[in-house]
């Protein structure tokens, strides 16, 4: 008898010593993609993909497609998709499909271009042109989101490398089949910006940060909400994540997420913060964490955040995965 009960008291320890530890990342794997930035991702079909971004600015961007169910294994789905905007652009599921819209082409050289055109697929392989002009005018680094049954395109700006302030946009577009989209404010109630996030929590959809790369920079940490799309209302002019660019967010137990990103200021950074009102954000500390970087891909997958490539000087095919504990307290 003394030996069950001394079992069940070390049984009861170790379970208490585990609900005691902190979360943490853990590397699932190097992918054998060319490592890259400002992919288009996606959690769809219970798998992660990746598709398309960054590699220089004096190159084309890649259209390759690839897919994993675990983060480890990954096969290339396709080696060059029929979209060539595939920098920066908007992406997200929808429906039964993974969507890609807009983007850049072409970096610095030549005949580089932004795009409103908007493809559909089902499997990866087979890709669709929904509509070769939206509504929306060609952009890149808007947020894009599901919301209320709709796809939603938000801000952006119309030239990468070689525009103005005029180019920042604050306008909100909707859509129920990516063909037909209405234009929901031409001016919503955050400042025009770009390579920002939004995310949708509970009843409301949330923007977040962002600013403008070149040329002239400059980087927010302000929140603002909205139950419509057209109304909006400021949660925070100052969330205690520092202003940045180029971060990556997800909404994951309950709460969204900002991870990393990039600041003029600072470089880049390697922290993650959470929230459930955007007012009150909490930084999560744990003992492993990926090299700080940039325009990395942020998804939810069988119940873990996952973090995939992005600049972390040089650029990286790093694939990492955070799996809160079931009873996980803020």
């Amino acid at each position: 008898m003394r030996c069950i009960v001394s079992l069940v008291l070390i049984l009861t320890a170790c379970i208490s010593a585990q609900a005691d530890e902190p979360p943490n990342w853990v590397l699932e794997s190097t992918a054998p993609w060319r490592a890259r930035d400002s992919q288009a991702e996606f959690a769809f079909d219970d798998k992660l993909w990746v598709m398309g971004g960054w590699f220089d600015s004096f190159e084309a961007p890649p259209r390759d497609v690839w897919a994993s169910s675990d983060g480890k294994t990954w096969q290339e789905v396709s080696k060059e998709a029929p979209w060539i905007h595939s920098d920066l652009p908007m992406n997200l599921t929808f429906g039964d499909s993974m969507w890609i819209m807009g983007g850049w082409y072409k970096g610095r050289l030549p005949g580089h271009s932004a795009s409103n055109q908007v493809w559909r697929s089902k499997d990866g392989k087979t890709w669709d042109q929904v509509t070769p002009a939206a509504g929306w005018s060609p952009r890149i680094a808007a947020a894009a989101v599901e919301f209320k049954g709709r796809m939603w395109i938000l801000g952006g700006t119309e030239n990468y490398y070689f525009g103005d302030a005029k180019s920042l946009k604050n306008d909100v577009w909707s859509s129920a089949d990516g063909k037909t989209w209405t234009l929901e404010t031409p001016e919503a109630g955050w400042s025009p910006r770009a390579y920002h996030q939004a995310a949708v929590l509970g009843d409301r959809l949330y923007v977040f940060g962002g600013g403008n790369y070149v040329p002239e920079y400059h980087s927010k940490n302000d929140v603002w909400s909205s139950a419509d799309g057209k109304t909006w209302r400021n949660e925070t002019e100052s969330a205690p994540w520092e202003p940045r660019l180029w971060f990556s967010s997800a909404v994951y137990r309950g709460r969204m997420w900002v991870l990393g990103g990039w600041s003029k200021e600072k470089d880049n950074y390697g922290d993650a913060w959470h929230s459930a009102d955007g007012r009150e954000w909490k930084k999560l500390e744990t003992a492993t964490v990926w090299k700080a970087r940039h325009e990395h891909s942020a998804l939810v997958h069988r119940d873990k955040l996952w973090l995939l490539g992005g600049h972390a000087r040089p650029l990286s095919a790093e694939v990492w995965s955070l799996q809160l504990p079931i009873d996980w307290k803020p």
